[in-house]
């Protein structure tokens, strides 16, 4: 089988489309014959080198864990033997290390059934943005109230969207100039143009500000939060992370308004087939950018790096055309 690695950090040029065998499958985990996986903001910055991964995984002077890719959509091809839940031939979505290749193994707990009315490649799309999202919202607010998003255009900050609306709130979406119609399309109330307004100065307070990419001070959303309003960071510049991480429990002690960073989704059975079922209505429709191969995938590594993806950016293959 075909399969993407890299043995060492750097540019998109530095990985490698190799021949290797099939996994096998250990007693709780799925192979899945993938039909499409999604490139994500981590699969970016562990091919970088990102000095956070390479501490927090061992790796400071080269990978381990040469594959990459999590998300994945496929087919079942075989399971582990105490595997329950799934059976050959099942068509699943979920989250796959190393995803990038024709064949991935899976936690059986990590995948779920895919909806018939979804295509391959939406639910690849899906898993780790929809989760980011889901789980920074959930618990957090209520119908009614005002949400805003900064970074609503890209993978996470789309489906936050899309969420927040399904949770029955006004939703105020931040992106660029050229992105004001997708914010629109997906169901955002207000939009903001960061290029011509700044968020802050509006005079509006919200209930929760979920901040998945950009850079304003952490003082600044704070004083655009009502009095006991909720700030999430997932992303952004590297000076929004640290302030969310290092100030936000200082500012959270002052008074009823919080202020955190959100690390990496929990990749939950529970939380994926929330997902599944918003995704079978149509409460929630990926946004994807482009489509690459799966030879082009240095080439769509180097269109996430730029920053400018709108929704998302799938790798697939077209084997499942014909299944």
């Amino acid at each position: 089988m075909k399969k993407i690695v890299y043995t060492k950090y750097g540019s998109p040029d530095v990985i490698e489309l190799i021949e290797t065998e099939q996994p096998v499958p250990s007693d709780h985990q799925v192979l899945v014959k993938v039909y499409a996986a999604s490139v994500n903001a981590l699969d970016w910055h562990r091919l970088r080198g990102a000095m956070g991964i390479r501490l927090l995984n061992g790796e400071l002077f080269k990978p381990k864990e040469i594959s990459l890719g999590l998300d994945v959509a496929g087919r079942v091809e075989a399971v582990g033997n105490r595997v329950t839940t799934f059976q050959p031939g099942d068509e699943v979505f979920g989250v796959a290390k190393g995803s990038f290749a024709d064949y991935a193994c899976a936690d059986e707990h990590e995948l779920v059934l895919k909806p018939t009315n979804v295509s391959f490649e939406a639910a690849a799309a899906t898993p780790v943005a929809a989760l980011t999202a889901l789980q920074a919202l959930q618990g957090r607010i209520h119908p009614g109230q005002k949400v805003l998003i900064n970074g609503a255009s890209g993978g996470v900050g789309s489906f936050a969207v899309q969420l927040a609306k399904s949770f029955g709130t006004m939703v105020t979406a931040v992106c660029s100039t050229r992105n004001l119609d997708i914010a629109r399309s997906i169901g955002a109330d207000h939009v903001i143009d960061y290029t011509q307004d700044d968020l802050t100065t509006h005079g509006q307070q919200y209930d929760l500000i979920f901040a998945v990419n950009g850079y304003n001070s952490i003082f600044n959303y704070r004083r655009a939060l009502c009095p006991k309003g909720i700030y999430v960071a997932a992303g952004g510049a590297l000076a929004q992370i640290m302030q969310a991480l290092l100030v936000g429990p200082i500012l959270s002690n002052v008074d009823s308004r919080k202020l955190s960073f959100m690390g990496v989704a929990q990749i939950e059975e529970k939380d994926l087939s929330v997902i599944g079922a918003l995704l079978e209505s149509g409460k929630v429709v990926p946004v994807i950018d482009r489509c690459y191969p799966l030879k082009a995938t240095a080439a769509a590594l180097c269109y996430l790096g730029e920053g400018h993806a709108k929704g998302k950016v799938v790798i697939t293959w077209d084997t499942h055309s014909n299944a």
